[in-house]
């Protein structure tokens, strides 16, 4: 019977760690290096508009800001 409740409270608790690490890795922050030297930290994942070519960020206050890809050098997770 004890080895039962063992290997219960194992299973959850790799349950917990597997979706704490999966959560962290989707909101990870990131870093936007430009061609003029400046360093921009986002709020989650820069994503590309295929059709403009701009890359949308978050800012950490949840304001939306787009910059040119040809102005980024690289991005970065932190």
């Amino acid at each position: 019977m004890t080895s039962l409740l063992f290997s219960k409270k194992a299973v959850f608790a790799v349950a917990i760690i597997a979706s704490a690490i999966s959560l962290s890795a989707c909101s990870g922050n990131y870093v936007i290096s430009t061609n003029d030297g400046h360093m921009i930290t986002t709020h989650g994942k820069p994503a590309k508009d295929k059709e403009t070519g701009m890359i949308s960020y978050k800012d950490s206050d949840g304001n939306v800001h787009q910059l040119q890809q040809q102005d980024v050098k690289e991005i970065v997770q932190k």
